[in-house]
């Protein structure tokens, strides 16, 4: 549908006094304390994961096997090699 420039002008100038124009219904605005939550769980998470990282590492230094390191972890040995080993550098 070709619309003239002026069409064009017209249209953005209406929705920008609607947005001007626009006050928020407080009554039904939604707080971000839901939010703040899941971040704050996220973070936590993430510094538990580099607790864990960082006890599997001591484990490994000390000649745990990855069969028992699994086991502490729920896991199979080898499940745990691969989430928590040192990737192998490819030639």
């Amino acid at each position: 549908m070709p619309r003239s420039t002026q069409e064009i002008i017209d249209q953005a100038d209406a929705l920008a006094r609607r947005f001007e124009d626009h006050v928020p219904d407080i009554d039904n605005t939604k707080s971000a304390d839901s939010l703040m939550g899941v971040r704050q769980a996220f973070l936590s998470r993430a510094d538990s994961e580099r607790v864990l990282m960082d006890a599997v590492a001591s484990a490994r230094i000390d000649g745990q096997s990855w069969s028992a390191i699994g086991t502490m972890l729920g896991t199979s040995g080898e499940a745990a090699r691969q989430r928590y080993g040192t990737p192998v550098a490819r030639a």
